[in-house]
């Protein structure tokens, strides 16, 4: 079963029945309350529902997204795993505002950790059901009863009820709580395995469709009129030769202007003839942004960490160190820009954009036209890619403003330029370290204050009796928000240079260092595991060569990696990289093995040349040609160790592996060369 798409007039009770009679489990999570008003906010419990139809087929219904880690693959096997059924039998309906429960978004790695178990729960309670139901069949106890293959056997027998058989004319309601029991990780049949991609040949043959792909009905195309600059604002507009193109028309609500045209051409052209003049606008460039972070932040701070006393722990150091790390403000970068299609039938829209949260940007729409929830259906299609840059709903917003201004649906995708201007950044940041440790190499004082770029991961893994660790909040030139592991990056690149120099200080092996201020055992193990895989004791630095270590934690997930590179023309390149990783049980090898490829590829962009050029508010490197991504020659071999944990609940992949790529780079470029990088990107140029 698809997703519908080719009507959108209808409800969730509409669409169940549409799939014929079954069995229908609840997870009773959320209130009706919430349902109707989009959610207001997370409940405290996922709610979800199953629903087996009469063929047996499962349909499963979850507010997630798809946005390239594949997780309409895993969130199946954990339900094939419950029910005992085959994959193939798992259809996934996913982040459909009418048809799907209440979420709060994909992002923050807590789909796996969180999505997945609800969603096993409910599974399980659908197989205790129809094993109920078939021990009333069968007049026999439950205990003589078995699931498996879609089926109810009687143990002992070939006698056998289909799901399909069972559910027939059945409309069963069951309550999931936490004493629902699912199945032990020792024995998972289907999770924990590496398993084909759902729909895999879709994809491949270009067959799924994306925002972009929708075709509705008279459809129109749309383009906005954007300011020159940040801050600007629209003095005067003639859109007198615009409204004179053939096959557009022009449409003004104050200072939003924008044209619906019958291609993507024409709007573009009716664009262009719009004459406005802008005033004003922001003043800030690179060369004072971390003047301005810093001279802006809130005093104080907060989040963080404290414990013992930073005077006495700084006085009882043999060494200290203090330095200033800071990083530039980057991209997502996505391969789809923002991209919406919107429609208004009988005072309700329907918008379906690529979106991390589709019950988000259902509020923004209620909000930006007062409509109350029913009034408002947002469908996310696959998106392609997001990063933690798709939170918010501008282009569904833009495109709903322009469809009930022209009367007729209305497609709007963003350029490349407008992608890389209006969307928002990855924060740009200052971090200031202090540190002290004795004359054997312990830490005795660790103080860490982040400007602006924000609290992941700031805390210290490593023993220190002495700390103060804060985030402050600051003024920030550029419209900031979410990005993969959020400033999990800043700051675990600030503390493992930091680290390497602090090993430095008493000539001590970095690793050994580590490991010398660090009891957290899973920490630990990865950074065992990297080294080794590594051969990290033969390793050989010096004479323009070096290698490097670092490690972190973040959201459940335990990296550490290690660089091997070599200077060539004074530009590092990469010669060889291995990545230990541990997120406790591993429900797809193949899929975590993929996450943390791709985190380090993103993150060695971010390490090396990734970075916003902007100036008087406006962006001076707004295309690919200008923004530096990494290229397959940037990207040696990748040795991923995967650090399996059964014992441990499984934790998300797509945001940790990211973290300790770029304090690796750096430590390796300073184990070649004696100078070290303090800010990101460590090259001269991101063009």
């Amino acid at each position: 079963m698809k997703r519908h798409s080719s009507s959108h007039e209808i409800d969730r009770r509409s669409f169940i029945k549409m799939l014929g009679g079954g069995v229908a489990v609840l997870l009773f999570a959320e209130t009706a309350e919430a349902q109707r008003h989009g959610g207001g906010g997370r409940p405290k419990e996922l709610s979800a529902w199953i629903h087996i139809a009469q063929d047996g087929t499962v349909s499963v219904f979850t507010g997630k997204t798809e946005v390239g880690q594949n997780i309409r693959t895993s969130l199946s096997m954990a339900v094939a795993e419950e029910l005992k059924v085959p994959l193939s039998a798992v259809q996934m309906v996913m982040a459909d505002t009418d048809l799907v429960p209440w979420d709060a978004g994909t992002f923050g790695s807590r789909t796996t950790p969180d999505m997945a178990p609800q969603l096993r729960r409910a599974a399980a309670a659908a197989r205790e059901a129809l094993i109920g139901l078939a021990a009333a069949e069968w007049k026999v106890e439950r205990s003589a009863l078995v699931a498996d293959g879609g089926k109810i056997f009687r143990r002992g027998s070939e006698e056998s009820l289909s799901y399909g058989a069972l559910s027939k004319g059945q409309q069963l309601v069951a309550t999931v709580d936490e004493r629902t029991p699912i199945t032990p990780v020792a024995e998972w049949k289907v999770a924990g395995q590496s398993v084909p991609k759902v729909n895999g040949e879709s994809f491949v043959t270009g067959a799924h469709a994306f925002t972009t792909d929708i075709r509705r009905p008279g459809l129109l195309h749309g383009k906005v009129l954007r300011a020159p600059a940040f801050g600007a604002k629209l003095k005067n507009v003639d859109l007198s030769a615009a409204e004179k193109v053939a096959g557009a028309m022009v449409h003004r609500d104050g200072d939003f202007i924008g044209v619906t045209a019958t291609s993507p051409a024409v709007a573009e052209l009716a664009l262009t003839r719009i004459q406005a003049e802008w005033e004003g606008g922001q003043k800030h460039s690179n060369a004072d942004l971390f003047a301005h972070l810093k001279s802006t932040a809130a005093a104080g701070g907060r989040g963080g960490d404290e414990a013992g006393n930073m005077v006495e722990g700084m006085a009882h150091a043999a060494h200290r160190l203090e330095k200033v790390y800071t990083l530039e403000y980057i991209a997502h970068a996505p391969l789809e820009p923002r991209a919406a299609v919107a429609e208004w039938t009988d005072g309700k829209v329907t918008v379906w954009t690529g979106s991390q949260r589709p019950f988000g940007v259902k509020d923004e729409l209620m909000r930006e036209f007062s409509l109350p929830s029913e009034k408002v259906r947002v469908i996310v299609p696959d998106t392609g890619s997001g990063y933690g840059g798709k939170h918010s709903g501008e282009a569904a917003i833009e495109a709903a403003r322009l469809a009930k201004a022209a009367g007729k649906p209305v497609k709007l995708v963003w350029t490349r330029e407008e992608e890389f201007t209006w969307a928002y950044f990855r924060p740009a940041g200052v971090m200031e370290l202090k540190s002290g440790i004795d004359q054997d190499g312990k830490l005795t004082a660790w103080e860490h204050h982040n400007y602006n770029s924000g609290g992941a991961a700031i805390g210290t893994p490593y023993d220190v009796p002495n700390r103060l660790i804060r985030k402050h909040g600051s003024d920030s030139p550029l419209r900031q928000g979410s990005y993969r592991g959020l400033a999990s990056v800043a700051n675990c690149f600030a503390r493992e240079c930091h680290m390497d120099d602090l090993a430095h200080a008493v000539a001590m092996d970095t690793l050994e260092f580590r490991l010398r201020n660090l009891s957290d055992q899973r920490l630990r193990a990865v950074l065992e595991a990297a080294a080794d895989r590594f051969g990290w004791k033969d390793r050989k630095d010096g004479a323009g060569r070096g290698n490097g270590i670092a490690c972190g934690i973040d959201k459940g997930g335990y990296i550490a990696t290690c660089v091997e590179l070599e200077m060539v023309d004074g530009v590092p390149k990469l010669r060889r990289i291995v990545a230990a990783f541990e997120c406790g049980a591993i429900v797809h090898p193949n899929h975590v093995i993929a996450q943390v490829e791709g985190s380090i590829v993103m993150g060695i962009g971010g390490a090396l040349f990734e970075r916003i050029d902007f100036k008087d508010g406006r962006i001076l490197n707004p295309h690919f040609s200008k923004y530096r991504v990494p290229r397959f020659s940037d990207v040696p071999p990748i040795e991923i160790v995967l650090v399996n944990r059964t014992d441990l609940p499984s934790a998300g992949a797509g945001e940790a592996p990211i973290l300790a790529i770029a304090p690796a780079i750096c430590n390796a470029i300073f184990a070649a060369t004696g100078k070290r990088h303090l800010t990101l990107p460590m090259t001269a140029s991101s063009a």
